[in-house]
């Protein structure tokens, strides 16, 4: 009987022992800095402390302080929580034998107040199975990371993300992975941070290359972005201020937030958490500067991004008036409204007002930002309509087939038993190559808007829709 050897790393900070299984090393919940609390809430992160003897990384870390989804996307959305403060760790799935193999550090969405890389649906498993060192993080969430205060750092989360790419290209060697082949990849509000990322010149250095998945690309002045703060503050009777919030327990600041963001969705209700435009952590918004730098992307966004947001009994309930307000609010022409009512000629107004709501948060964009780079960018549609709730092709349905984790629990909720393993066969072998090589497979974009659609027969074309998404405002 052979008896299998734990797989260890030595690390700046210490010796850590994972576990192996078919040919994949993993190694969970490494601290890439120290908790954030105590002295160190609202403060920039801080090196995580060295151990003695060998550290035990067998198991997740702690989970950032959230509350779970509420009503029905929390049907569809599930979450992992893990007590503790130590919550800024790192996980490592990494072939066994594996020697400068390329990195991809992946980045979990969430609105910037919810998820973590606890959930199973984010196992790095079939990208290290592919030769590929996977990384995944957590960082600060919500009023913990992303409060606009008087007197402290802003955009923790962001930096805590800074500070994990800086610990990944300082220390993955020791798992075999090459720092100078880093790709970020993230998806939603991870999507978000990767694109912070490439906005802040000392992190953008660490990457080769990045993967953007339905993420969105503003940043706003301090005022806009510090409206939930000052919205909290107002409601807990405090000052905007660190002292003032650090003696707030966390529990109660996530109590405060769900009596504000109550019926509020992404599109609609109550501020949520965005970055602030920032000399120090954020000095311009991403939008501005991804066109102007030479890193390779791979970007995209999904058909019906707002069904997961609105169930089709909200949809039915939007009037054409609620949809003339937000023309108005957003400043979308009237003929933009024409055309997607032409793009989509059985849509209720309900679906034309997410799909315009949507496309001025993310689809438009990341087209702008595409058809603008000097560097090589593949954009991608994801368009498998699912079955789960008349969802389509929603915000974050793509991951399981991503992710190649089709029979997940997780991805089930939102796909169905029966989603096409063919496509997620397809897509993850994409993302392997973009990861590997530098493409995913089908030519860039360029003039001819060449895009990669993905559904049961996936197909390579002109991007589509594009007559009322090229007359659609930036956000401000």
């Amino acid at each position: 009987m052979t008896t299998m050897t734990a797989p260890t790393a030595e690390l700046s900070t210490g010796i850590v022992e994972g576990s192996s299984e078919g040919g994949v090393s993993r190694f969970l919940g490494i601290p890439y800095a120290a908790p954030p609390f105590g002295e160190n809430r609202f403060r920039e992160p801080r090196p995580a402390t060295p151990w003695t003897g060998v550290r035990p990384a067998t198991a997740f870390g702690p989970t950032a302080p959230q509350s779970p989804y509420p009503g029905a996307i929390g049907e569809l959305l599930g979450s992992v929580r893990i007590d503790g403060d130590d919550i800024l760790t790192a996980n490592i799935w990494a072939p066994t034998d594996a020697e400068r193999a390329p990195v991809l550090l992946w980045i979990h969405g969430g609105a910037l107040e919810r998820g973590t890389a606890a959930l199973p649906l984010y196992d790095g498993a079939g990208f290290a199975a592919a030769g590929i060192v996977f990384v995944s993080i957590n960082y600060r969430l919500g009023s913990e990371g992303f409060s606009v205060l008087d007197d402290a750092p802003r955009n923790l989360g962001l930096r805590d993300a800074a500070a994990a790419l800086e610990w990944v290209h300082r220390e993955i060697g020791a798992f075999g992975g090459d720092p100078a082949r880093i790709t970020l990849m993230g998806e939603s509000a991870g999507g978000a941070i990767v694109a912070g990322l490439l906005a802040r010149d000392e992190s953008r250095t660490l990457v080769a290359r990045a993967i953007i998945e339905s993420g969105p690309l503003e940043a706003q002045p301090p005022q806009k972005a510090g409206r939930v703060t000052a919205a909290l503050a107002k409601r807990l009777g405090i000052q905007a201020d660190r002292a003032s919030f650090a003696s707030v327990p966390p529990e109660k600041l996530l109590e405060a937030r769900r009596a504000q963001s109550a019926g509020s969705s992404p599109l609609g209700g109550a501020p949520g958490f965005q970055f602030a435009i920032d000399p120090d952590s954020l000095p311009r918004s991403p939008h501005e500067v991804l066109p102007t730098i030479d890193t390779p992307l791979l970007i995209g966004s999904n058909t019906d991004e707002y069904r997961l947001w609105f169930t089709p009994e909200t949809l039915a309930e939007i009037r054409p008036l609620k949809l003339f307000i937000a023309r108005l609010a957003l400043g979308i022409p009237r003929r933009a409204v024409s055309e997607y009512r032409k793009a989509f000629p059985k849509a209720s107004t309900g679906e034309i007002f997410g799909q315009l709501a949507t496309d001025v948060m993310l689809r438009a964009p990341l087209s702008r930002a595409a058809r603008a780079r000097p560097a090589l960018t593949f954009v991608y549609e994801f368009a498998w309509p699912s079955p789960v709730r008349d969802l389509r092709a929603a915000h974050a349905l793509e991951l399981g087939f991503v992710f190649d984790r089709l029979a997940d629990a997780e991805a089930q909720r939102l796909a169905g038993a029966d989603a096409p393993q063919a496509l997620a066969d397809e897509m993850h072998a994409a993302w392997i190559s973009f990861v590997t090589t530098g493409s995913p497979g089908w030519a860039a974009y360029g003039a001819d808007r060449t895009t990669r659609v993905f559904d049961t027969t996936s197909g390579t074309l002109p991007q589509r829709r594009t007559a009322g998404m090229d007359l659609l405002p930036t956000r401000s």
